[in-house]
Parts: C-alpha cells; structure tokens; sequence
C-alpha cells in the first residue's frame, strides 16, 4: 500500500486514526503494530512473517543482552542479532547478485561453471527495517538503551507504518520513550497534517511531474548534450522530492499518533561539500552507517590512512546497502574517493576563499554526476550517458517529455525550492490547528493528481 493512493488516503488512515484515538492506552501499540501488520501484507502478506521473523531475533537478542552476566554471553547474544540480522537480509537482497557475480566470472574466465540463480524476490523495504530493528541489541549492548518494557511495544517500533518501508531509520533508544509515554496535541495533530500534505505535493505534484524527462534521459539509449544534462537534473530534483516527500509524510504520520521522528532531510543541495552533502542526505542513514560502523571502523581518529579504509568500507557497504548491483557498488566508491579527495583539499588553505556560492555549485554538479551511476540499471547504460553529458553523442534533439510547459515550470519550481525555499523543518513549530487550514487546497490538488494517476511508486522502495 502506497501513501499516495486512494487505498491509504481514503479508507485505511482516516480507520486507523479514529481507531487509534478511541481504544484505550495499552491497546494502542498493539492496534498500531497490527495496522502497520496489514500495511505490509497488502503488497505480499508471506512477507509479514519475515518482519516477525527479525523482530523475534532481535527482541531476544537484546533481552539476552540484558540478562546476560558475563561479557561473553552479551557478546554471544549480540552476535546472534547481527549475524540473524545480516543472514536475513543477505539471502533475500544479495544471494542472487553473489550468483551473477559468480556466473561472470566464470563466463570471464571460460569456466563454464555457472550456477542459476534462485530468483529470491525482494522484500520491498527490507533493508530500512532491517537496520532498524538491529540498532536495538547493538544499543543495549553499548549500554545506551534498555530492553523494551514489552514485547508489544518493540514490535510496534518494528512495524510502525509510517516509516516502515522507506524510513527514516529510527532507533529505539530515539523512540523508546515515547513508546511507554507521549502527549496528543490539536497543534501536533496540524503539524502531523501540515507535513504529511506536503510531503504528498512533493511527490505527486513535482516529483513525478519530473519522470518522463529523466526517464528520457536514461532509459532510451544515447541522447545528446542538452538532453543528458536536462534529463539528470530532472533525476536529482525527482529522486530528492520523491524521496524527501516521503520522509514528511512519513514524520507527519508519526506526529498524528503522537511520536516524533528524526528530520531525515536539510535542503541536501546547498552543501558546501560531499560530506555536507551526507550530513543532509538521507540524514538517518548517514547516522546510522557513522555510529554503527564508520566509527567503530577507526573512523577519523586514528591517522589517514586508517580515515581512507574507514570511509571507502562505509561507502562500500553504504552503496551496497542500496542496492545489488555493481552500479550502487560503484556510486558508494565514488563518494569515498570524493570524501578522501576532500579531506585532502580542505588542508589547502588557498581554497579557504572559495565563495560559498562557488562551493554550492560544485557539490551539485559531483552529486549529479553520482546520480548517473545509481539511476542506470547498468555500468555500461551510465556510460552510455556520461558520454552524452561530455558531448560524445553530439548535441542532438531534445525529447518530447523535456519541451512541455508543465516540465518546465515544475523543473523550474524545484530549483527555486531546492535552492532558495525554506526548509518546512525551521517554520514547523509555527504551525497550530487554526493555521494548518491553508493547506487544504494543496491536499485538494495532490488528492486530484491520486485519483487520476494510474501508477506512482516511491523511487526508495527498492532498497
């Protein structure tokens, strides 16, 4: 089930939040982790018993972490959670890929030996609930959280629907507290409303507005000069107001049943550098990969050397984590070599004067060209269109999707948003019940948009 459909919009939430609000306190967890249960099951309801699966895992993981006496036995229950964990998402997201990889090689090597691969299907979701459910032994085994007061309550955290399927990734120690306790307010309810319908303009009105003209670009063979270049940026603008949309929508939900979820986004494309870029991107994701294994890799504080291996194993793993193919694999080692890259240059001292602007720009443009690697479905298709965006297929015609009036009023809109908009988490506190109202006709215009679009995925649902 998708936010932006008519399933979720008309029937299933306005259900579920006046259910939510009539049972009692103790029953709320377990009405939301059974809401949050069908959720899931609406795409493949046999997937529902995978996310018990993991939940059981680490639920008793941490309990054993807890309970343990020596340091043996938590290290022996905590590499049980982590190794459960891994197992799970290893064997549906990258057993296939490890096949092909193989089957490669030996096609490579005239070996012969291929094995075929198990066509394992992908959980739609699986590694944002993966990693959150696993930060949940690591912490109590860190000594940085407690166990769950009850097993109702962690499976809820598990589930929770709002930010089940696409993030942001919420720790339990974030959310522990308000699990056991949290206020419901008329102004947190506006709030809730104010993100959950602007996330939904995000996506629906600008983001898949933005489709045809990137699919142009990367889905039908060489294009020219212009078109590469209008097309990638149509990329970048969709996936971060796809993805970004999501997240409001994901936190406004959370803010109607009273939890607070952590921002996941602050206007990425006015980084003044790739590692700013990262302190706004994907917020959640980069906190996590930094906590849970940047730094214990050694991080920044061990000389430059044990810095670079840090960085490109994060990396590594962090592309990886998006998806199995060797083009996400090499998007993670282009923004390690970009991050060592600037770890370098920030000792020249002579680029200290670089106008920010200047900055701005030029992390736009590397992310862009990072966007080419994770947007293709093959190393050799993003080849085919960085020759386009360096002139090897001349300058060529631009397409019909990029020529319509509506492209370039919402290409237009978007970078005026991207750039120069304020951030909806820096005015969120001035919204109460009596403002939230003006909101009304941009729910109207992104309900209109659902109920007369035949198919609109969120681009994060993949990983």
């Amino acid at each position: 089930m998708l936010f932006n459909s008519t399933e979720f919009l008309l029937c299933f939430l306005p259900l579920v939040v006046a259910v939510y609000y009539v049972l009692p306190w103790r029953a709320r967890a377990a009405w939301l982790a059974l809401a949050s249960y069908f959720f899931y099951g609406w795409w493949r309801v046999d997937c529902v018993g995978l996310m018990l699966a993991l939940t059981a895992i680490n639920y008793a993981g941490g309990l054993g972490i807890a309970r343990a006496k020596g340091g043996g036995a938590k290290r022996a229950w905590l590499v049980f959670a982590i190794v459960g964990s891994l197992g799970v998402l290893g064997y549906f997201k990258y057993v296939d890929f490890l096949i092909r990889t193989w089957n490669g090689l030996a096609v490579a090597l005239g070996t012969g030996d291929r094995i075929e691969p198990l066509g394992v299907l992908l959980p739609i979701g699986i590694s944002f609930y993966t990693f959150q459910s696993m930060s949940y032994p690591i912490d109590i085994y860190r000594g940085v959280s407690r166990p769950a007061r009850r097993l109702v309550d962690f499976a809820c955290y598990v589930s929770l629907f709002p930010q089940l399927i696409a993030g942001p990734i919420v720790r339990y120690r974030e959310i522990a507290d308000q699990l056991a306790e949290r206020t419901h307010t008329a102004d947190k309810f506006a709030r809730g409303l104010v993100f959950f319908v602007v996330g939904l303009a995000k996506k629906v009105l600008l983001a898949d507005a933005l489709a045809a003209a990137a699919g142009a670009a990367f889905d039908h063979g060489a294009v020219g000069l212009p078109a590469a270049w209008l097309g990638l940026l149509a990329y970048g603008f969709q996936i971060y107001f796809d993805f970004s949309g999501y997240s409001d929508m994901a936190v406004g939900l959370g803010l109607m049943f009273g939890f607070e979820f952590p921002q996941n986004f602050d206007s990425p494309y006015r980084a003044v550098g790739v590692r700013d870029f990262w302190r706004r991107w994907h917020m959640s994701l980069s906190r996590w990969l930094r906590d849970y294994l940047y730094i214990p890799l050694g991080g920044s504080r061990q000389g430059t050397v044990r810095l670079c291996a840090s960085v490109l194993i994060t990396f590594f793993l962090g592309g990886l984590w998006h998806g199995a193919h060797w083009t996400f694999v090499l998007w993670g080692i282009y923004y390690a070599a970009l991050i060592g890259a600037e770890h370098a240059v920030g000792r020249v001292r002579a680029l200290n004067g670089v106008p920010v602007g200047a900055k701005r720009a030029a992390t736009f443009v590397l992310v862009l060209l990072g966007w080419v690697l994770f947007r293709s479905a093959t190393v050799a298709d993003a080849g085919v269109l960085y020759g386009g965006l360096f002139g090897a297929q001349g300058w060529g015609a631009l397409p019909a999707a990029m020529r319509s009036v509506e492209f370039a009023a919402v290409f237009v809109l978007c970078a005026a948003i991207a750039w120069c908009g304020r951030n909806l988490w820096a005015w969120q506190w001035r919204i109460t019940a009596r403002t939230a109202l003006w909101v009304l006709p941009l729910f109207a215009a992104g309900l209109y948009k659902v109920l007369t679009t035949d198919y609109s995925p969120f681009l994060y649902f993949q990983f």
